[in-house]
């Protein structure tokens, strides 16, 4: 029975992986053909978050994810707000990047989200990292600097806006998890919550941004039939990406999520290479995969650091079982403890308060010893 669920799980999680890996190529894909013909970065990124304004709800009822928590105003504003913000910002870049480079380049400079998680979280949380983690930075930041020399189709702008998304990101990966752990809200309700605010706060912006071009090509736009069913199937192809990299997250460990994250980069930059046919030279996929293997690095250094931390945190415990009392020692009325060191002599059973020996006659007591290093044990 237990072998039986243990292959049904892992059979589930690498069926998810596969989806995630299909649908996250086929969205890059489809939004590199996209805005070739449609450049209107804001505007997809708009229409991404109606997609999960409109699916979401029902399909999580259905689903059974738990409603939403109640926050306080303050915290609303201070976390929930800014997060909304930079899922709009970073989606915005993102696209931009993928508007003006290729693919592969795209999602290589993101490759270099570890180093703004260390440098932000350095910054923001006080947090410092282990000299491995540090070390493993090195062939990412090689890797994105060969692939970016020798990229044949180098924009500045698409560099600058990739590297400005992949900041975003990192950002939302830090203050996302301090929500859930904060509030204990599902994770799919967020995606839900930031993605409903994202669409009404900047809403005004697009309208300002992209409407009035929108509408004087309207005629060639809606006549366009390629461009309307490649925004919807964009849009619902990123929704069910969302969907399925947090579910993945949901039954797998961190650093398995990392892993099979970066593996899901190299195979987008296979997939759009193949598809897409972009021009690179050799040295160029060297860069891509050195990057690559330099997130691998990172996850494995950032999993060991933890372990490690884990281990250390764990309190000591006695070998010997509990009722050996040559295991602990012994206090008694008249007898007391300063810095550890036993003053006056024991004589019959007494419990410690306060750093004096109360008698007690029972030889039970109930009152825990209080910051003490020494395996001390009261009957």
């Amino acid at each position: 029975m237990a072998d039986r669920k243990y292959t049904k799980e892992v059979l589930t999680v690498l069926f998810l992986c596969i989806s995630w890996y299909i649908v996250s190529s086929s969205n890059n894909v489809i939004g590199k053909m996209l805005l070739n013909e449609f450049p209107y970065p804001m505007t997809m990124t708009m229409v991404q978050l109606l997609s999960i304004t409109i699916y979401s709800g029902p399909f999580f009822n259905m689903w059974g994810v738990r409603k939403y928590v109640d926050m306080s105003w303050n915290y609303y504003f201070k976390l929930i707000i800014p997060l909304a913000f930079g899922k709009f910002f970073a989606s915005v870049f993102s696209h931009v990047s993928i508007w003006k480079v290729p693919v592969s380049y795209a999602h290589t400079v993101k490759a270099t989200m570890p180093l703004f998680t260390v440098i932000l979280s350095r910054i923001i949380m006080g947090e410092k990292q282990t000299l491995t983690v540090y070390l493993s930075l090195i062939p990412i930041i090689m890797g994105v600097a060969i692939a970016t020399v020798t990229e044949i189709s180098f924009d500045m702008i698409g560099l600058l806006s990739a590297l400005v998304a992949t900041m975003g990101f990192s950002l939302q990966h830090i203050f996302s998890k301090k929500v859930l752990h904060d509030t204990g809200i599902h994770h799919l309700r967020l995606l839900h919550v930031l993605g409903q605010l994202a669409l009404f706060i900047f809403l005004p912006v697009w309208i300002c941004v992209d409407l009035s071009s929108l509408v004087t090509n309207s005629t060639a736009i809606v006549n366009n039939y390629n461009i309307m069913v490649l925004l919807f199937v964009d849009g619902i192809l990123n929704w069910l990406q969302n969907i399925i990299a947090f579910s993945v997250l949901s039954l797998v460990t961190p650093l398995t999520y990392a892993v099979a994250n970066a593996s899901k980069r190299i195979f987008v930059i296979a997939v759009s290479l193949f598809i897409l046919g972009n021009p690179v030279t050799t040295t160029n996929i060297c860069g891509m995969l050195l990057a690559i293997v330099g997130v691998f690095l990172y996850n494995k250094a950032k999993y060991d650091a933890k372990k490690r931390q884990a281990k250390q945190t764990l309190l000591p415990f006695a070998q010997k079982p509990w009722h050996d009392t040559s295991n602990y020692s012994i206090y008694t009325q008249n007898t007391r403890v300063s810095n550890g060191n036993i003053l006056y002599k024991p004589v019959v059973n007494g419990f410690v308060a306060n750093g004096t020996i109360v008698n007690n006659p029972t030889g039970t007591s109930n009152i825990k010893p209080s910051n003490s290093n020494s395996n001390l044990l009261f009957v």
